[in-house]
């Protein structure tokens, strides 16, 4: 087998993209870059694989030091390897995403790196090629919605359908007609009406809705006709 000699060394780093939802709006959680190149510019929450790590662990603590979010569960489903992506030195990036509840991980972010909240369609400038991470993270991030109630989990224990409807919205980025949406989540059967309203909102109202866990399986398969055909929103 022929050895190589004097090959530059390849870094292995990992990225986490983190999605929150806030009520009424999917948004993007960026850190301010603390080192040359491109100090002080927006960025993802990054770092080195160190030896005795595997990706999940760096991904974990390199989220934690960057932003103080602890207990997230994250989805790895890129590796990024351009060589010429970093400035600096050939690097590849193992890279994850999750999408949270922003008002439950609120008390827990630091102002160390300057972590802020964006909204999708007003996001800064970004390093690298972490605009290009951002934007495959939300095309597997709509694939996985389309399959799985995985969004239902950001809502509260009770929620109102416009509520829902605006999550959905904010992950496809579009709009959705109202009657048909409502008409669509209602036929899934997963889904328990509740007699109290949300007057906050409207005067009319809105009712509140449950999710039904004690039909939850048998009902699944009737969810993936909410978001038919998920490639048209890429």
């Amino acid at each position: 087998m022929q050895r190589y000699t004097g090959q530059k060394r390849i870094l292995v780093a990992t990225d986490c993209i983190i999605f929150g939802f806030d009520g009424w709006n999917i948004k993007l959680l960026l850190v301010q870059r603390a080192i040359e190149p491109e100090r002080h510019k927006w960025s993802l929450m990054g770092g080195f694989i160190q030896p005795s790590e595997s990706p999940e662990d760096a991904a974990i603590r390199v989220l934690e030091q960057r932003t103080g979010l602890k207990n997230v569960y994250m989805d790895q489903f890129h590796v990024f390897g351009k060589p010429d992506r970093d400035p600096v030195e050939r690097t590849l990036s193992v890279a994850y995403y999750a999408l949270i509840d922003i008002h439950q991980y609120e008390k827990q972010i630091n102002d160390e790196y300057h972590a802020e909240w964006f909204l999708l369609n007003e996001l800064p400038e970004l390093i690298f090629d972490h605009a290009e991470m951002v934007k495959l993270a939300m095309r597997q991030l709509r694939y996985k919605a389309a399959l799985h109630p995985i969004l239902f989990q950001l809502l509260p224990e009770k929620f109102t359908i416009p509520q829902l409807q605006s999550l959905y919205e904010g992950v496809y980025q579009t709009e959705f007609d109202d009657r048909n949406f409502s008409r669509k989540l209602l036929s899934t059967g997963l889904l328990v009406k509740l007699p109290e309203k949300d007057k906050m909102s409207s005067k009319k109202g809105a009712f509140y809705y449950q999710l039904d866990q004690s039909h939850y399986k048998e009902n699944f398969e009737s969810f993936l006709n909410l978001v038919p055909n998920p490639d048209k929103f890429f």
